[in-house]
């Protein structure tokens, strides 16, 4: 079976190595990387993996700032997408942590059917006061998520989705493919959550605003769950907010952002079940000299670009700002305060 993963990255050097072993891992076969405006090595590492076939790198061809769609755009004409069996659209800080059979992709498609799409919830990784950037995994050192089904019923959680390649296809989005509204009723695809049930009907037909890219996730997650670990530590996300969004140029990853992913109420380790071949995995890829200089010229360039936003008075305070940020979600501070259980603002 072959499988494709295509992702949009800028800056994200340091990750690079553990997201293409962890795919390997999960039977991800093929990889398509996009990068643009890279100032840490990020294609650099990524053409020296292309010289040794482990995965295809092409700059972005977006002319204006929506680089994520138009990069989905062009991968439709590259054979490693057109002959892939499935395709992985996904993030370079998101991880399918799959919890049956072998826990690989295949496992995941039997468990949930052979659909023609599978789509699963993510589940946000705090950063749990973890302040320093370690160059380890990335699973590893973030253990503590949100319970993953409180308030899902009624609460949509975003996903991601893997594509079979029949699938009645009009343009890949970043979190669901689309298909033509026009299409006939019995022509609509069989998509399946994270557990193998059919995806909810408006999120089917991406009838509403709010169901274009979520649905709740409360027992969505039983064959899979998407670790997002769209922190890490508070030295990467101040990189990170320097950076920019993958579609908006100058987005702020602002004190909301970082509140509603920084909940640490449960503690997950069913990811660490890779950990043993994925470190045997990064091992042997870094045993090749080139590969391994240019991963740690990313990380001295990660470190370098911290020191220097931490020179600015700005960076600072957002510092300051997100260590004393409350771990409580915004929306679960205001449900408390709303029932007379929170007596004083920030409460901690």
């Amino acid at each position: 079976m072959r499988i494709t993963a295509v992702t949009c990255v800028k800056n994200e050097g340091p990750f690079l190595l553990e997201w293409i072993v962890f795919g390997r891992l999960i039977g991800v076969t093929d990889f398509l990387f996009y990068s643009n405006d890279c100032s840490d090595g990020t294609d650099r590492l990524l053409d020296a993996l292309a010289a040794r076939g482990i995965v295809q790198h092409l700059p972005n061809p977006a002319e204006g700032r929506n680089y994520q769609m138009e990069a989905l755009k062009d991968s439709r004409r590259h054979e490693i997408v057109t002959t892939a069996d499935w395709v992985w659209v996904a993030d370079v800080d998101e991880f399918l942590n799959i919890h049956v059979g072998d826990h690989t992709i295949p496992d995941l498609i039997e468990a949930c059917g052979d659909p023609q799409a599978i789509s699963v919830n993510f589940q946000f990784f705090a950063n749990d006061g973890v302040e320093a950037f370690e160059d380890a995994p990335v699973i590893s050192q973030f253990t503590r998520s949100h319970n993953p089904d409180i308030w899902c019923a009624d609460r949509a959680i975003e996903v991601k989705t893997l594509v079979r390649q029949d699938f009645p296809l009009q343009y890949y989005g970043a979190h669901r493919p689309f298909f033509r509204k026009a299409l006939a009723k019995d022509r609509r695809p069989a998509w399946t959550d994270g557990t193998g049930r059919q995806v909810p009907f408006k999120f089917l037909l991406a009838a509403t605003r709010d169901r274009i890219r979520k649905f709740p996730a409360k027992g969505a997650r039983l064959h899979a769950t998407l670790n997002h670990y769209a922190l890490r530590s508070l030295d990467s996300y101040l990189v990170k907010n320097d950076r920019g969004d993958v579609n908006r140029e100058n987005r702020a990853f602002d004190d909301t952002y970082w509140r509603e992913r920084n909940d640490a109420a449960f503690e997950d380790l069913s990811i660490r079940r890779y950990l043993p071949a994925l470190n045997d995995a990064l091992d042997a890829l870094k045993s090749d000299p080139e590969i391994a200089a240019l991963h740690q010229d990313s990380v001295r360039l990660h470190l370098e670009r911290r020191d220097a936003l931490l020179a600015l008075p700005s960076y600072q305070a957002m510092r300051d700002q997100l260590r004393a940020a409350p771990t409580l979600p915004p929306q679960e501070e205001a449900l408390l305060r709303d029932l007379g259980l929170l007596e004083t603002e920030g409460a901690k």
